[in-house]
């Protein structure tokens, strides 16, 4: 198990402190996204997808994915998210982008 404490207000894990955390419920999918800090105050971001399953008993359980987001990629990967969804827009208004 990992070893958690509490530093005014905001919950340690090892070397990781959470600063923010804010839930998108999207769906049957939640987004998670975190922003923590290392013991050096370096700062990043993990954006968890997860999504309640069954089995074919109705057992239910949560099917997760993340991605680590560190500081130097931010910008780059802002931009092509802008992008991405620019031509997710574009398309569903019936403008598909040109190859």
């Amino acid at each position: 198990m990992e070893d958690y404490q509490k530093n005014e207000g905001r919950e340690m894990n090892n070397d990781r402190e959470e600063v923010y955390s804010k839930a998108v419920k999207a769906g049957k999918r939640t987004y998670f996204m975190d922003v923590k800090a290392t013991r050096n105050n370096d700062y990043y971001l993990t954006i968890t997808e997860s999504k309640k399953k069954f089995d074919n008993d109705g057992n239910s359980s949560f099917e997760k994915h993340k991605i680590f987001l560190y500081k130097e990629d931010f910008e780059k990967f802002t931009e092509g998210l802008e992008e991405a969804l620019a031509v997710v827009k574009s398309a569903l208004e019936g403008k598909l982008p040109s190859e």
